[in-house]
């Protein structure tokens, strides 16, 4: 699978296809840009729905779900838009009369709701959205499947953690030399970890410190990104600045931050002079990257930078809403450390 974004990606994804399966059809969907997704795991038994969990993916649509960071209860989004999550899985569930576990895959862009893909099985959330919420799911869901009723298993009322929960994707990227660690439509991921915390900056810091890139608290940020984001990236650069990291940036990205009052250092990308990206991150010079590729060839000709990152364990962001997870990450870091529980003890008390 790929996102492909003109004509000329197209056609050399169009040749790899056929070159490795020329009997099959290729599919093509609509892509939604600039959008977040949700995933929903709900319990049904043909008359009733009840709804373990909605949780928001952190990273914008066009990730693959099982390698998207995604926070419970859902995080930047309006109650509103909860409820019309609540009510269309509920409907759907009901409609295709499911007995058991259910997953729904929705997405919301400019207001508007999308339905993604609508599962009526478990989903791999399953055991976090469980442990989320102290209700063992899987066991609830065999029983409906076998003809138990919802009513017959004394669920407690829906309701959505008082806490954040974070699950943070592990991936084998660096068992596997010169992997580009961009992430797509293809899972790529071989694990997860999940953190706890009352703060969500906290508990995206410790899931970045379970997976093995704990975010740096002071240092050099590195930000190089696409046209398209040069703006919204202005206010996640002013908050790394607030927070004392020296900015430096590729040139067009430096002219879009010095133009909004926030001066950059230059760095030469990989072919364009010495000491290039690459060479400043092996020296020590960086502790963050910022990157966000767009279109076939970037992501391509980048691949080299953040290979260099992965190899350097140097967190390398590739969406602008994980890096401003990151930004609150670091704050909770520099402003308070963290705390460590038993999730025995959560659900107990």
């Amino acid at each position: 699978m790929a996102v492909v974004f003109d004509e000329e990606h197209l056609s050399s994804y169009m040749a790899q296809a056929l070159e490795s399966s020329p009997e099959h059809p290729v599919l093509i969907d609509h892509f939604l840009d600039d959008a977040f997704e949700y995933d929903v795991d709900a319990l049904s038994d043909g008359r009733e729905v009840w709804i373990g969990g909605v949780q928001q993916h952190i990273e914008e649509a066009g990730i693959h779900s099982g390698d998207s960071f995604s926070v419970l209860p859902a995080w930047k989004v309006t109650r509103e838009q909860v409820e019309e999550i609540r009510d269309a899985t509920r409907r759907l569930a009901l409609a295709l009369e499911v007995r058991g576990l259910v997953n729904i895959q929705f997405a919301t862009q400019k207001g508007l709701l999308y339905v993604l893909e609508v599962n009526p099985r478990a989903s791999r959330t399953v055991p976090f959205v469980s442990k989320a919420i102290g209700v063992p799911m899987a066991r609830a869901g065999a029983l409906l499947a076998v003809g138990r009723s919802l009513a017959s298993l004394g669920l407690p009322p829906e309701r959505d953690p008082v806490d954040f929960f974070i699950k943070a994707p592990v991936f084998p990227f660096k068992k596997f030399p010169g992997e580009d660690s961009l992430l797509g439509p293809e899972m790529k991921s071989t694990g997860e970890v999940m953190a706890i915390s009352p703060r969500f900056g906290d508990a995206f810091a410790k899931a970045c410190e379970a997976v093995g890139t704990p975010l740096p608290t002071s240092g050099r940020a590195f930000l190089t990104v696409n046209p398209y984001d040069k703006k919204n990236l202005i206010p996640i650069a002013r908050e790394l600045a607030d927070l004392k990291f020296t900015l430096c940036a590729t040139e067009g990205t430096r002219q879009a931050l010095a133009e909004a009052g926030l001066p950059a250092e230059k760095v030469f990308k990989v072919n364009e002079g010495h000491p290039n990206a690459v060479e400043r991150m092996e020296a020590g010079d960086i502790q963050l990257v910022i990157n966000t590729p767009l279109g076939g060839k970037s992501h391509y000709d980048e691949a080299a930078m953040r290979s260099a990152a992965l190899r350097l364990s140097i967190p390398c962001l590739t969406t602008l809403s994980a890096s401003a997870a990151a930004v609150e990450g670091i704050r909770a870091r520099q402003e308070e450390s963290t705390g460590v529980a038993a999730l025995q003890e959560y659900h107990r008390g």
